[in-house]
């Protein structure tokens, strides 16, 4: 673990209450600092949102940690990803869970995602650039789903494509006034919806 890592672990993660201990001890080891341009390395450790290209972003650590501390991924599972960006949640998922299906619907972001996720060594991701409104009806249905971009409604495919005891996790609403959601489905297919923190994500376009 870098000195700068250990930093983000301890001040922007574990301070504000972030503690599983499997996210904290992925995220201590995923260079964050190679899914960003040469510009923006010096503050790839900083508890801030930081551009990608494409008027998209990548999520301060802390958003990170929390949407995944929130999702409860397991080894077991099989996650869908909407939104891949620069491939930094992927790269987390990919260490939490077995398989990893990634969808982003900027080709340019998708093939870079791609590439740079294969030369790190997560080999248990599929990426695809798709319309993640659409989610991924192939390998469907889908253990947990990570959305990284905020409809103003939450699709109801991927509702449809959560499998039985099912966790979505997403953020919902126009850009000024988004919220995480958490949408359980149970044995019997009920749903059910939390809201959740505040945050502010680019839009699912």
């Amino acid at each position: 673990m870098s000195d700068m890592t250990k930093t983000m672990v301890a001040n922007q993660l574990q301070k504000r209450g972030i503690n599983d201990t499997a996210v904290l001890d992925a995220m201590s080891i995923i260079p964050r600092h190679r899914f960003v341009s040469k510009i923006y390395r010096p503050m790839a450790y900083t508890d801030n949102p930081l551009p990608i290209g494409h008027g998209q972003t990548i999520s301060q650590p802390y958003i990170v940690a929390l949407m995944t501390e929130l999702l409860q991924v397991d080894l077991k599972q099989k996650v869908l990803e909407i939104g891949t960006g620069c491939g930094y949640q992927t790269a987390l998922l990919c260490i939490l869970t077995k398989r990893v299906i990634t969808l982003e619907v900027l080709s340019t972001l998708s093939t870079k995602s791609r590439k740079r996720l294969k030369t790190l060594g997560y080999d248990n991701v599929d990426c695809h650039c798709a319309d993640g409104k659409n989610g991924w009806s192939k390998e469907a249905p889908y253990d947990r789903i990570l959305v990284s971009a905020a409809p103003e409604t939450i699709p109801e495919v991927l509702i449809e494509q959560l499998a039985p005891n099912g966790r979505m996790v997403i953020p919902i609403g126009p850009l000024y006034n988004q919220f995480i959601y958490i949408i359980t489905k149970n044995q019997n297919g009920h749903v059910n919806k939390e809201k959740s923190t505040p945050v502010r994500f680019v839009p699912l376009v």
